[in-house]
């Protein structure tokens, strides 16, 4: 105790040395972080993926169907049905094919209660179940496919649907499966898949009355692995597979690499992230190739968002990926039929048929820079570590000021305790720190009253909450200025010091479920929160108006709305910039409308983290920016 109340406990060389080279510390801890995380796409810093769960028995399958002229039936049989109704799933015929299958065949009706504009959707899932004959129905596999229209915007999934229903033909004859196997078809993309796993869980992922999951008329055992089906083409000729869910959860590592192999078995060809494995003869070729692939990954992975419908199983400890099938234009590959892609998704399921456990061997966090290839957590991990240390040595830093100073004033004065002036002002502290949660959670909750305050002027949901954004953030720049408010030098300190400490805190805490949007964050905003001065008797400098300046430009809003606009440019680099501006600002408003929506739907929590607790933390440096400190 006394180290923490004897202000002359930090007056050691190290202390000393740490005030004096604070900053320069700080950086070096930074780059540190950001060139470990360059390394990590270096060959010796990944392992090559294996099997942890030998039950699984990949490879020693003796594969036995044949599903390319069965699916090529459903297939057109299920194109006449989707032209005839090409807005609506043909729920009639599936529900026939399943029934003629002999499995025990479900309809699931859910509604969507859209909150902002009190108007209701309507979908339904279909699912046949096929009972184990070798077990009591205590477990049970997914096979899904979501189903789209034929004027859907999204790439066709027919030849899913159609292999599904082949492969469901093939399963129903064979004696040895010990799990029950779901054929899951889904309306709606997520929403149909959300419901549904809702549903038989008995749950409700996301906020109340909006997402209406109903009730499932039967049941398989407990759901252990789901395979998500999404193939473009009849003729599939590279497989990608998908593992990024909710929030940046990851199903195992063995599920991911099981499917690689059984592709990879088959001929076809196996990429991650759309980027096939390229071995490069120049070293630095192979690494910027690689870096770029583990890259996507982390930016995919920080949005919190599933790249497929398997990412929505990941909450429930189901683990799931998503097998997403392309034909490359002009290519006729002989191999690249059904008759391949009907035996890779046979080896898969019967080898996790085989199965005597959950999933628990292998990695759950890891970072993937190729298709044969990972990083484990106690690698990646350090470079977060890294960073987030430089946020505490800043923070020790100023209270080790803090301290020094007090002691010199003791000195001066002769006294043994501080003059009433001299202390801090605890209430001016505190509601500094509140006020500026309070905001945070305010805009947390601002939707609602923008989008109803938009109805009066009969504005569009979209441009109400773009718009209310636009001036929360114009009021948050400006208030500063409008208050012009005065702090004492410790008081000022001391809330950085706080603001620093949690800072640091939140990156670790967001680290634990999503790695990759922590990095991101820190990676942005620690370098100019080093820089930020905190001296006694200091107007506003050149480098403090700099730094301001530059500040402005990190607040939340306007960092989502330059990726977004940067996004925009990367893909449409060839339209004029007039279009390319006008891209980014749609684009703008529908990410704010989406990132809501997915926070009330599925519990995505991008922008609750976001608005909840950085702005925040924002708010709080950008008051110490434009304070007057005396």
């Amino acid at each position: 105790m006394g180290l923490l109340t004897d202000p002359t406990a930090g007056s050691g060389k190290i202390i000393k040395f740490l005030l004096k080279r604070e900053r320069p510390l700080c950086f070096f801890l930074y780059i540190s972080g950001i060139v470990w995380i360059l390394l990590l796409a270096l060959p010796i810093f990944n392992d090559n993926t294996y099997f942890s769960e030998n039950a699984l028995l990949p490879g020693l399958v003796t594969k036995e169907s044949n599903l390319a002229q069965t699916a090529k039936q459903y297939y057109i049989h299920l194109i006449h049905e989707m032209k005839r109704y090409p807005n609506v799933m043909p729920y009639a015929w599936l529900a026939a094919k399943l029934n003629q299958l002999h499995l025990d065949v479900f309809t699931h009706n859910f509604t969507l209660v859209y909150p902002f504009q009190e108007q209701q959707f309507t979908g339904q899932n279909i699912y046949g179940i096929m009972r184990a004959p070798r077990a009591a129905s205590t477990e049970a596999i997914v096979v899904s496919v979501p189903f789209r229209p034929i004027n859907s915007i999204y790439l066709d999934t027919a030849p899913s649907i159609a292999l599904l229903l082949a492969f469901a033909k093939f399963c129903r004859k064979q004696k040895y499966w010990a799990k029950d196997i779901v054929f899951l078809i889904t309306e709606h993309e997520q929403l149909g898949i959300q419901a549904w796993l809702d549903a038989y869980h008995e749950v409700t992922s996301g906020n109340e009355g909006i997402l209406v999951s109903g009730d499932l008329p039967g049941r398989a055992g407990s759901i252990q692995t789901a395979i998500n089906l999404e193939l473009h083409s009849m003729k599939i000729t590279s497989i990608d597979v998908k593992v990024e869910g909710l929030n940046g959860r990851l199903p195992n590592l063995d599920l991911f690499n099981l499917a690689q192999n059984m592709i990879a078995k088959e001929g076809i060809r196996q990429s991650f992230q759309r980027r096939f494995d390229v071995k490069y003869k120049n070293k630095f070729n192979y690494w910027w190739y690689h870096f770029n692939t583990l890259l996507m990954m982390i930016t995919s992975q920080a949005t919190g968002i599933p790249t497929g419908n398997h990412g929505l199983f990941h909450r429930f400890g189901i683990e799931a990926i998503t097998l997403e099938g392309f034909e490359k234009p002009g290519q006729q590959n002989s191999n690249g039929n059904f008759y391949q892609i009907g035996r890779i998704v046979e080896s898969i399921v019967r080898s996790l048929n085989n199965l005597l456990e959950r999933f628990h061997q292998s990695y759950f966090f890891y970072l993937l820079p190729s298709t044969d290839t990972y990083i484990s957590i106690g690698l990646y991990i350090r470079s977060l570590v890294l960073i987030i240390a430089g946020i505490f040595v800043k923070a020790f830093s100023i209270w080790q000021r803090l301290q020094v100073s007090t002691s010199v004033e003791d000195k001066k004065n002769t006294v043994i305790k501080q003059s009433k002036d001299d202390r801090f002002d605890i209430g001016i502290i505190m509601s500094e720190i509140l006020w500026s949660h309070i905001c945070g959670v305010v805009i947390a909750t601002s939707p609602f009253p923008l989008t109803y305050f938009g109805k009066k002027v009969n504005s569009h949901t979209e441009d109400s909450i773009y718009f209310g954004f636009v001036a929360i953030t114009i009021l948050t720049l400006i208030w500063p200025f409008y208050s012009r408010r005065k702090m004492k030098y410790k008081n000022a300190a001391l809330v950085c010091v706080i603001a620093l400490v949690e800072l640091g805190t939140v990156l670790m805490c967001i680290a634990m479920h999503n790695f990759s949007l922590a990095l991101l964050t820190a990676v942005i905003y620690v370098p100019f929160v080093f820089v930020l001065p905190i001296t006694p008797k200091q107007n506003l400098t050149k480098s403090r108006k700099m730094l301001s300046f530059m500040w402005v430009f990190l607040h939340p809003f306007m960092i989502a709305s330059l990726f977004i606009m940067s996004y925009t440019y990367i893909y449409f680099f060839s339209d004029s910039l007039p279009s390319i501006l006008f891209r980014g600002y749609r684009a703008t408003k529908q990410a704010f409308v989406f990132s809501i929506m997915d926070s009330m739907i599925y519990g995505n929590w991008l922008y609750n983290v976001t608005v909840s607790t950085m702005f925040p933390i924002w708010f709080i440096f950008w008051n110490i920016l434009c304070f007057n400190i005396v």
